[in-house]
């Protein structure tokens, strides 16, 4: 069975370009998590320490409820079929934050308002991609 990703290597997704916010905010607290903070709680945590593909299934995982003992064979089926990678993720699209994924394919957030930020931009090394917008042209 053919195993699809979402990972990048040495890419930045820049926020969307309909993004509503010129400053970072961190996604707002709910009752039930959003998977805005479920994304980023995950990452600002463990910089570096995760793929796409590890951050999406977690996600889905506590999403569903998936056990512990049944997730690495739901995560085999999860990722037969393709999956929407991090470009749609809401930090990217709506909170202001760039997704930097390294040579490794891990990933950390960083606010569109750091020099960090800018120094990707600039960085002729890496690729850029855009998130993708919120709403159709």
């Amino acid at each position: 069975m053919k195993q699809h990703t979402t990972n990048y290597i040495n890419t930045f997704i820049e926020i969307a370009e309909d993004c509503p916010v010129l400053q970072s905010q961190v996604p707002p607290e709910k009752k039930v998590k959003t998977l805005a903070q479920l994304q980023y709680e995950q990452i600002i945590k463990h910089p570096y320490q995760y793929s796409s593909d590890d951050i999406i299934f977690e996600c889905y995982a506590i999403k569903n409820n998936i056990p512990e003992n049944k997730r690495q064979e739901a995560r085999n089926a999860f990722f037969s079929k393709g999956q929407a990678c991090l470009r749609s993720s809401p930090l990217a699209k709506r909170y202001g934050f760039g997704i930097h994924h390294n040579q490794e394919g891990k990933v950390a957030i960083f606010p569109i308002e750091s020099e960090k930020y800018q120094s990707f931009i600039q960085d002729p090394s890496v690729t850029k991609v855009k998130a993708m917008r919120s709403k159709r042209k």
